[in-house]
């Protein structure tokens, strides 16, 4: 397991658009999951303890943020013939056990994830009405265990300020498993 974190924020970054298949089949773009007041794109998988760790926290902030106008939507962009956990049906099996209050996205070609820059997961992009990038970091200082007592919610309430139209908390990388990219 290569641990990676992510690079600092391209701030105004614009939201790279994209088309994809969700676990139902049914193709999902950007419009389709953009929020009325910013978007929260994920890239998350199946197999990696990272995203093991902060799932439910992950989960319960997107329905929070969705409630406020924040769409959100999880992209997953390994390639699963080595990762055989991160294929199309457990992604489905892992969208109905979690409940994802959003769209579990295939990026088959790996386009999506190139696009937008991510290394690793989880890769937090959070949007504002506009589309233009203004968070790239962490969910929360929990990383592998339960975040400390009273740590702050850092990637909700960063998606709270922008939906505000105000600047977002401190940004820490996030810190995961490295995309696993096809072979050339």
């Amino acid at each position: 397991m290569a641990r990676t974190e992510t690079p600092a924020c391209e701030e105004g970054m614009r939201a790279p658009a994209f088309s994809l298949t969700d676990t139902t089949g049914r193709s999902v773009s950007l419009d389709d999951v953009r929020g009325d007041r910013g978007t929260l794109v994920m890239f998350i998988c199946n197999h990696c303890p990272y995203v093991k760790a902060v799932l439910d926290r992950l989960v319960a902030d997107c329905r929070v943020l969705q409630a406020e106008g924040v769409g959100c939507a999880a992209v997953m962009s390994n390639d699963p013939t080595d990762y055989p956990e991160d294929s199309p049906e457990n992604m489905a099996r892992l969208a109905r056990e979690m409940d994802f209050p959003f769209p579990y996205l295939f990026d088959s070609t790996q386009e999506v994830a190139r696009a937008y820059g991510a290394v690793c997961t989880p890769d937090f992009f959070g949007f504002d009405k506009d589309l233009q990038l203004r968070y790239r970091g962490r969910l929360d200082a929990g990383v592998m265990d339960p975040p400390p007592d009273g740590a702050p919610r850092e990637l909700l309430e960063s998606m709270r300020r922008i939906a505000a139209g105000e600047a977002p908390t401190g940004q820490v990388p996030s810190m995961g498993c490295s995309i696993k990219w096809k072979h050339a």
